[in-house]
């Protein structure tokens, strides 16, 4: 796909635009910093031109998914969405500076820290398992570093339920992380199919590239990943530090036939809990959401191209003495208190009973001290 140049940042409420963090094919995501409570925020945005239905559906899909999911310690947390005054569809999420996109390429990452990592992004997606939902893109890259240093799992952009599969969600893999089955499109994500890519993952941060790369130049097209994805045999990293125990595992989780692999993402998360056990590491928590957990309340639709949220155009001010008197939240408050006092008609009809009893009293006032001169009282 060309390279595409980030559009210009929206102007938002509440949200001070400060530089571009990066721009793919699809969305651009910018760095702002929220206004109240102040905090530095990461907003994804679509191109103003977007009219393309399954953009729209991603987008809001992607949204929906991180609303329902963001409690999750391991998945970016997601603050608001909406539409922008220019018509462009934004979402509002932690801002994490840091990831693995290229890390595990330019140095030997520690062994201890991949079984967390891995440990982590079980517990994300044993999650969004019982939620019903897949990620269907699980790579390095979509792994974020937030400002603690903690491992989250981002990007749900192509996630889908996993009671709804059809041929029209094939949609464009991660090859190198992606499952046999999915390269061959015989389903577009299971949780078979995720537990290969987490397998995967944490194969490439180990070995410093995805499972199926050859060094050599030219040797990594689409077509060439396909082909050794579709025959996939194992091949051990070869790294003296990494015990037999963690080979075994991820072995078992990339395995050709779905079948034979860990039945879920808890069981690969288990299995590389043993393993820090064995190495005498800390054992890293694994944080599933309880049995009794309600998923939403209203089911996440995939389908919904449609542009949603609220819509920030301007503020409008009624009347001249509202614009002088009205400042900030309180002076809008106060405006509406006024509108919904009382009606135009009411207000009328109480003037004139309030001008008679004016003239009464101030004729009353005239006769009093009229007597109190004649000498009268």
């Amino acid at each position: 796909m060309p390279t595409r140049l980030p559009a210009a940042p929206p102007i938002l409420p509440g949200l001070g635009y400060i530089r571009p963090l990066g721009s793919g094919g699809f969305a651009d995501v910018f760095l702002y910093e929220q206004d109240m409570p102040r905090r530095n925020v990461a907003v994804k945005v679509l191109p103003s031109d977007v009219r393309d239905p399954d953009l729209l559906r991603m987008f809001n899909a992607e949204a929906d998914v991180l609303a329902h999911l963001s409690a999750h310690p391991s998945i970016v947390t997601v603050y608001q969405a909406g539409i922008s005054a220019d018509g462009r569809p934004y979402i509002v999420m932690e801002f994490c500076p840091g990831s693995l996109s290229q890390r595990y390429r330019v140095e030997r990452m520690p062994v201890p820290e991949v079984l967390t990592i891995g440990v982590k992004m079980a517990s994300a997606l044993e999650s969004a398992h019982r939620a019903g939902l897949v990620h269907r893109d699980v790579k390095p890259s979509n792994i974020l570093i937030t400002t603690f240093g903690a491992p989250v799992l981002a990007d749900f952009g192509i996630s889908s339920s996993l009671a709804r599969e059809s041929a029209d969600e094939m949609l464009a893999m991660s090859i190198p992380w992606s499952a046999p089955e999915v390269v061959a499109e015989q389903t577009a994500g299971s949780i078979a199919s995720e537990v290969w890519s987490l397998g995967a993952t944490v194969y490439s941060l180990l070995a410093g590239h995805s499972p199926f790369e050859r060094r050599e130049r030219g040797q990594n097209t689409r077509d060439q990943l396909r082909r050794r994805i579709a025959r996939a045999s194992y091949v051990e990293i070869p790294r003296a530090d990494v015990p037999a125990s963690v080979q075994t595992v991820l072995a078992r989780a990339m395995h050709r036939d779905p079948k034979q692999r860990f039945a879920s993402a808890r069981e690969i998360g288990d299995a590389l809990r043993e393993a820090q056990s064995e190495l005498g590491l800390p054992v890293t928590p694994l944080e599933v959401a309880a049995d009794e957990w309600a998923p939403t309340s209203r089911p996440i639709d995939f389908a919904d191209g449609s542009l949603r949220g609220p819509v920030r155009t301007r503020v409008e001010h009624t009347s001249a003495r509202k614009v002088r008197t009205a400042s900030g939240m309180a002076g809008l408050a106060r405006d509406e208190d006024t509108d919904i006092s009382a009606s135009p008609g009411r207000r009328s009809r109480v003037v004139p009973w309030m001008l008679a009893g004016g003239g009464v009293l101030a004729a009353g006032i005239v006769v009093v001290t009229t007597l109190f001169v004649t000498g009268v009282l």
